[in-house]
């Protein structure tokens, strides 16, 4: 399945879940795409939107490849397989997620309109624009589930079969529009799949915030 956009894919995600009688307190994106993405998903579902800060730790010599992820505020997965089969020194691993810290630090002051949302006793939506290995997804929700929320859910409007048996670990539910056991890279579902700048990350948080009063 090919998605003109984010927008369109959130908007068919949001009526897919709306359909299945899907229930959430709050909706998280996962910046930065997955923000766009979550916006149409609380639009459809009129629901609150806000954001949960997470940042891939890359391999040093190859920064696309994902060891693991952090999470705001304090939590962070190093995926044991990858480091065995890509052995990286243990200093050099060190400098990346200290910079990733810094990143994520950076990025919560810019995305946080106010404080980041209470979660305990909720039911939380987290949604990205696509769940390849599902490392960022899987720290956030780990995250949630370290802040006490009631349920967690997963959306994506596509995702590897790999990524969704990995996410069923940790969420109480994953919700995936197209799952397809040959995926290779999110951006291939998308006719349209520029980077999304911080900008347009913040008016989206902002627009919604105006909404909901």
């Amino acid at each position: 399945m090919i998605f003109a956009s984010r927008q369109d894919a959130g908007r068919r995600l949001g009526k897919w879940l709306q359909q299945r009688g899907l229930t959430a307190d709050v909706v998280l994106g996962l910046p930065r795409g997955g923000v766009v993405v979550a916006a149409e998903v609380a639009r459809e579902l009129n629901l609150p939107l806000d954001v949960l800060v997470v940042r891939k730790i890359g391999h040093p010599q190859q920064p696309e490849f994902a060891l693991g992820a952090l999470a705001e505020p304090d939590s962070i997965f190093l995926n044991e397989e990858s480091l065995h089969e890509f052995p990286v020194a243990e200093a050099d691993l060190n400098n990346v997620i200290a910079s990733e810290k810094a990143h994520l630090l950076d990025y919560r002051r810019r995305f946080h309109l106010s404080e980041m949302p209470a979660l305990a006793g909720k039911i939380v939506l987290l949604v990205d624009d696509g769940l390849a290995t599902g490392a960022t997804a899987q720290v956030a929700a780990i995250s949630v589930r370290k802040q006490n929320a009631r349920r967690i859910v997963i959306a994506a409007p596509v995702a590897s079969t790999n990524a969704i048996d990995r996410l069923r670990r940790v969420a109480d539910a994953v919700e995936v529009f197209s799952e397809d056991p040959g995926f290779l890279a999110v951006g291939q579902y998308y006719r349209e799949f520029a980077a999304t700048e911080d900008a347009e990350v913040i008016a989206l948080l902002r627009e919604a915030a105006i909404a909901k009063g």
